[in-house]
């Protein structure tokens, strides 16, 4: 039997294009979004079931706890994919953006897997908590220093949840470098960032995809960083 997989923050980007990857496959997909976006309707359409979930609350976390719980009490999956990517040059008060950042990338992901534990062991099967973070988690940010910093908490959370969940959850995380441009990209910039990585190519979203899928269907992977940069660590 397939259990639903749960998928945060996924209406567009890497997270849309898992979700619609799983959905295609035949599974079932619990999909959280904090903006109403034209995707939900799609995803709606392909079968997935939608929750409207802010994890920037406390609050809001919660809520979305007991929404995911009331819908599924078993699941295959978590993937956290819900993020900001706020920087000190737009924000005046640094604390409040430090906690921001931190609530999202790891205060929402701790408490999401510490409560639907039993719903990922309760199926008898080996299941998966997956961490979106990022490269820069290895690397530093000086334009997006609390970004940064949250999301390699939420690789340490990894590490962390895969001792505590073995052997009946594997937890790893995928920290992507750039794998696709924004469509207001400039060429200046498009053609600067290529040249960050030693393969030279911005891949698009099917690179998230399939690192998902092999994640997923490995039985003896756990507590790692699945890194796609391009080589961005050789230059």
């Amino acid at each position: 039997m397939t259990y639903p997989i749960l998928i945060t923050g996924a209406t567009q980007r890497l997270g849309l294009a898992i979700a619609n990857d799983l959905l295609a496959q035949g599974n079932s997909v619990i999909v959280t979004y904090r903006t109403p976006k034209p995707a939900i309707k799609e995803l709606q359409a392909a079968g997935a079931y939608v929750i409207n979930a802010d994890f920037s609350t406390a609050d809001g976390v919660t809520r979305a706890i007991t929404d995911i719980q009331a819908y599924a009490p078993k699941l295959r999956a978590i993937i956290h994919n819900a993020s900001d990517w706020d920087a000190e040059h737009t924000n005046n008060d640094k604390q409040a953006l430090m906690e921001k950042m931190m609530q999202v990338h790891v205060t929402a992901p701790y408490r999401i897997n510490l409560a639907l534990a039993d719903n990922l062991v309760v199926t008898g099967q080996v299941t998966d908590i997956i961490h979106m973070t990022d490269n820069v988690q290895h690397i530093g940010s000086d334009k997006h220093i609390a970004y940064a910093a949250s999301k390699a908490a939420l690789h340490n959370l990894t590490l962390s949840f895969a001792k505590k969940f073995a052997p009946h959850v594997k937890v790893n995380s995928i920290a992507p470098a750039l794998l696709m441009f924004n469509e207001w990209d400039d060429e200046e910039y498009r053609q600067k960032s290529l040249q960050k990585s030693i393969l030279q190519v911005v891949p698009g979203a099917q690179e998230a995809v399939k690192a998902v899928n092999y994640i997923l269907d490995s039985a003896y992977v756990t507590g790692q960083s699945l890194n796609l940069n391009g080589g961005r660590h050789l230059k």
